[in-house]
Order: C-alpha cells, then sequence, then structure tokens
C-alpha cells in the first residue's frame, strides 16, 4: 500500500511567514523607490531657484533672458525668439518650449555654461532638455507669460511633468502646503492645461504636470 504524504501544518506555517516575508520585503523596497523618486522631482524644483539666483548674482541678468550671455559666457547663445526681448527680466516662451532660440529653452545652456548645472550645452544634444525622475520634461518660465496653470503668483515658475499623482500630492506636501490647486506648487493633468486640480479629485495613476512658483 502506497502512503499519501503532503505538508505538515507546521511546514505550511513556515512557507506562508517566508512569503509574508518576500512580500513585505518587495513593498518596503517599492516605497523606498517612490520616495527617492519625489525627492528626486523635490530636488529639481529647488535646484532651478538656485540656478536663476546664482546667474543673477553672478552677471545682474536673467539666464536665457541675458542680451550679454555670449560676452559672459563662451559659446552661448542669444535668444531671438519667446515672445519677449532680452534683458526685460523675463524668461520668454513657454516652459517645454523646444524652439532652440527661446529665452526657456537656452535657459538651461546659460545655466551650464555658468557652471551651475551639468549637462550639454549643444541644443541639438538629444539629451539638452532635462527630465525628471520618471522621463517627464523640467522646464522653466516667467509666470506673467505661463499658461499652464492659471491663477499663480510669483516671478518664475518651474514645471515638470508626466508626473503620477500619487507623486504629485507627495511633493506638495514636501515643498508647499499639501493642497494641489492652491499655494505656490500645483497640478494640472498633462493633457488638460487650467486651474489646478484639487489634492482631493487627484488620481494616483493619472500622469500630471506640476509646477511651482517663486
Amino acid at each position: 500500500m502506497n502512503k499519501q504524504t503532503g505538508f505538515t501544518l507546521i511546514e505550511l506555517a513556515i512557507v506562508l511567514v517566508i512569503i509574508g516575508l518576500l512580500l513585505g520585503g518587495v513593498l518596503r523596497g517599492q516605497e523606498l523607490i517612490n520616495s527617492a523618486k519625489v525627492k528626486n522631482m523635490a530636488r529639481d524644483f529647488q535646484n532651478v531657484q538656485v540656478y536663476i539666483y546664482g546667474y543673477q548674482d553672478k552677471f545682474k541678468a536673467l539666464p536665457g533672458d541675458d542680451k550679454h550671455a555670449d560676452t559672459h559666457l563662451t559659446g552661448a547663445t542669444l535668444a531671438t525668439t519667446g515672445g519677449v526681448a532680452r534683458g526685460d527680466g523675463v524668461i520668454g516662451g513657454e516652459w517645454d518650449s523646444t524652439t532652440a532660440t527661446d529665452e526657456s529653452a537656452l535657459f538651461w545652456q546659460h545655466v551650464r555654461l555658468a557652471g551651475l548645472a551639468a549637462g550639454p550645452t549643444n541644443t541639438s544634444d538629444g539629451a539638452y532638455y532635462p527630465i525628471n525622475a520618471d522621463g517627464g520634461r523640467i522646464g522653466v518660465q516667467s509666470v506673467s507669460t505661463m499658461t499652464e496653470i492659471t491663477g499663480m503668483t510669483g516671478a518664475y515658475a518651474v514645471c515638470s511633468t508626466a508626473i503620477l499623482g500619487k507623486f504629485a500630492k507627495q511633493l506638495d506636501t514636501t515643498l508647499d502646503d499639501g493642497e494641489t490647486s492652491t499655494g505656490s506648487v500645483r497640478a494640472v493633468l498633462t493633457t488638460t492645461p487650467g486651474a489646478g486640480v484639487t489634492t482631493a479629485n487627484i488620481n494616483d495613476s493619472a500622469t500630471y504636470t506640476v509646477c511651482m512658483t517663486f
């Protein structure tokens, strides 16, 4: 007669404990990855402020808007488009512009040539325009010409796109008041510019454009 064998209750309990530990480790690892992404994105926003103030301190001008950039920086390009005149204190052009002669596009060349930021200075380089931890574009412009999110105040706006809703809420909590429709940090659906979306209506799995003004 064949004797049937199987797992004992103790063996099953051990297996379940191991599975629980593995799942806990995976979830904890994902939390750490998400936390690192949010910190990285927050740093992107804060760094733009450092670039602007550092450039102003060096050259008494705005990066991108600097009408003497070619004198201040070897190899710098002067902006010729963007809707405003060079040297007027406005970073013209949309934050996500890919027109290489816009002030908002040349912002990155100027801060990099000034030694304030790392990255390519050739606007035709495929890696010229900076991206966030999830691959979304990062950019800057003056609030006076901003259309991405309405009703924001301040002098300058730095925006970053393709940010998951759950990260947008964490960013607002980290950098502002925790409400994504008010304050200096606001979010809109990537495909729907306009007024900031309230935190209660943020969809964790949808993608948003987040802007911070200062």
